[in-house]
């Protein structure tokens, strides 16, 4: 299903404290086919869910920026911690333009402030997971996410503390993140719900001028 998109127009802070009028763009599926030079992935996502859909920032976009969508505790209740992962895309170091992708996320839970590289773009990321807590456990699976910057600043997601960092994932070279998938569980009715499970992130080449 093809999502339309609008413009509006907001007030963001950006990494340099100054606030400015920017304009952000839901961008969708409508730039999937943009091509990608390789995909970044970690060995510790969990099992449950499939993989659905690629959302891509614009040619000539890159991720400089993200959200999550993260469920606090719910003290005894079903817990599903994070539930989605949003990229904001710009072109060069233009912040007064951005578009967002997101692929599919879950129900539960607030999107944060975003975060923003000081400059530069999303090179590479780190999940925290907790495993697979068995037949009668409260699967949380991802909990939080760290990103790394071209420019060397580490972003880390302000998610949940159940279970352990993974490894880094491999670095995009000579450009950076400027897609997304997720691996989903879906929305489990009266069972335990997981949500999020794993992600990858598709690496883009900047163009040759």
């Amino acid at each position: 299903m093809v999502r339309l998109f609008t413009v509006v127009a907001v007030l963001a802070v950006l990494s340099s404290g100054f606030c400015e009028k920017t304009f952000l763009q839901r961008a969708g599926v409508a730039f999937s086919n943009r091509e990608y030079r390789s995909m970044l992935t970690v060995p510790n996502g969990e099992q449950f869910g499939s993989w659905t859909w690629p959302e891509m920032c614009p040619e000539n976009f890159f991720a400089v920026g993200f959200s999550v969508r993260v469920e606090s505790n719910q003290y005894g209740s079903d817990d599903t911690a994070l539930n989605g992962i949003r990229l904001i895309c710009a072109r060069d170091e233009d912040r007064s333009f951005l578009y967002t992708v997101e692929s599919h996320t879950g129900y539960f839970g607030d999107w944060s402030q975003p975060q923003y590289c000081p400059s530069g773009v999303l090179t590479s990321f780190q999940l925290r997971v907790e495993p697979h807590q068995g037949l009668f456990g409260d699967d949380t699976t991802v909990n939080n996410i760290k990103f790394r910057c071209s420019s060397n600043p580490m972003l880390e997601a302000p998610g949940m503390n159940w279970g352990e960092y993974g490894h880094w994932s491999a670095e995009c070279t000579d450009g950076g993140i400027c897609g997304i998938e997720s691996k989903m569980e879906e929305y489990q009715y009266a069972l335990d719900d997981s949500t999020l499970n794993d992600v990858r992130f598709h690496c883009c080449a900047k163009s040759q001028q």
